[in-house]
């Protein structure tokens, strides 16, 4: 278990990039603790710990929207760019269609576009979610259209170094970029939240109150870790679709079948970030304007801590999984490919009866992903109605998802690489 670690260190290549990518990370966690100039966050912490929608989004940030800092959006402007993007390309406009169809160079101009629609995204995000934290708590001094601007700007200017630190983790460091600073932000706040829970259950009033509340600390500890395994065997379920050669000569052996491997949940953790960022949507348009009895209503009606926003939630994340799913796996594509390759599935014939099956497979297990997404996803806000526990320090959540997700993929990666450079250590010594 530690050896692949010392192995990692020793090879000087590897070695760099580590490096390279822990001093990415500490200046994005640096930023994060450098509050916006002229803005009063004091109000902002007390709002976050009492509105469940806010609290998951400062919790992605790592406590970035609490300090109200420069990194306060973090990267969500060009997750929801890069999301936007993809939909549309789906024969809704042309142009990108005809990008996501022309392989490495319709990528890069697809990711361009994206870009600037992040920047767009991040200013729009920007301005109203100032402007509606200052109407409603009071976040600025003196305000006007002026500083709104500034601060904007600012905002705006700190989402886009935030892309440029992933991009350069992501070219001369480890792992996914955008990722590993979602996940930094993430497990940044995990000691916090740790010794909130504790706060929270163990009671030293009495030596007998303090046992109990020791061993409830420790139920906690116990589950949360439970909750980590579940989420590890959802990120690396998948279904084995057998698949065996027609050509003898590309066998491997006389009647050796290999698979076609389906993830269970293929979506990821998109699903709950789109349908937590649709919820989100009516409460910052509220912000604009004067309270009433009616922005009331809706934001009781879609806070995750009542049973409707709960539900609504869960909806939501259903139908995105359903429908990011079919989005990353196309099953005419694979069925296409297998046809290509002189590959098909025994029982199945080629052709429109491969994309039905894999349509039908893929439906399958979709719903078992998309009912461990909902399970972890709102697992705080469930244990938040029927215990003390806020959702804040609650095991499940968004959060973990992420958390577990990035680090198995930057494994992966990291071992890959180990592997390949041992595989050339090997081969130049040969020679």
């Amino acid at each position: 278990m530690i050896k692949p670690f010392i192995d990692m260190f020793k090879n000087k290549e590897l070695r760099s990039r580590i490096l390279f990518t822990l001093a990415m990370l500490f200046i994005y966690r640096l930023g994060a603790g450098i509050t916006v100039p002229m803005v009063d966050n004091t109000k902002l912490m007390a709002m976050i710990s009492d509105d469940s929608l806010f609290a998951m989004m400062n919790t992605l940030g790592g406590g970035a929207l609490e300090q109200f800092s420069i990194f306060a959006l973090g990267v969500g402007p060009y997750i929801n760019a890069n999301i936007i993007v993809h939909l549309l390309s789906m024969d809704v406009i042309p142009a990108l269609t005809e990008m996501a169809k022309s392989g490495a160079t319709g990528r890069m101009q697809m990711d361009r576009v994206t870009r600037y629609l992040a920047v767009a995204l991040a200013f729009i995000q920007s301005f109203t979610m100032t402007y509606g934290f200052d109407v409603s708590y009071g976040l600025i001094n003196n305000p006007s259209i002026a500083k709104y601007l500034y601060i904007a700007t600012l905002l705006s200017a700190g989402t886009m170094f935030a892309m440029w630190l992933g991009d350069q983790i992501t070219i001369k460091g480890i792992g996914n970029g955008i990722s590993l600073l979602i996940f930094t932000g993430i497990v940044s706040n995990l000691p916090f939240q740790f010794i909130q829970a504790f706060q929270s259950m163990v009671d030293t009033s009495s030596s007998q109150a303090m046992f109990n509340g020791i061993l409830g600390f420790s139920a906690y500890l116990i589950v949360y870790f439970a909750i980590i395994v579940l989420v590890i065997f959802t990120e690396t379920a998948v279904r084995k679709v057998p698949i065996q050669y027609t050509s003898s000569s590309v066998k491997r052996g006389g009647n050796e079948m290999t698979f076609l491997p389906l993830k269970i949940n293929s979506a990821g953790v998109i699903p709950v970030i789109f349908a937590s960022s649709v919820m989100m949507a009516p409460i910052t348009v509220m912000s604009f304007m004067e309270p009433t009895e009616f922005s009331e209503t809706l934001k009781n009606i879609l806070s995750f801590n009542k049973p409707i926003g709960l539900t609504i939630y869960i909806v939501l994340i259903i139908f995105c999984t359903f429908f990011y799913s079919n989005l990353q796996v196309d099953p005419e594509k694979i069925s296409e490919n297998l046809n290509k390759s002189g590959t098909y599935i025994p029982g199945i014939r080629p052709g429109k009866e491969t994309t039905e099956y894999l349509k039908k497979v893929l439906n399958r297990i979709t719903v078992l992903g998309a009912a461990m997404l909902c399970f972890i996803a709102a697992l705080p806000q469930l244990i938040s109605m029927f215990t003390t526990l806020p959702s804040s320090v609650s095991v499940g959540g968004t959060g973990m998802i992420i958390v577990v997700g990035v680090a198995l993929e930057t494994m992966r990666q990291l071992k890959g690489s180990l592997t390949t450079r041992s595989y050339r250590g090997f081969v130049d010594n040969r020679k």
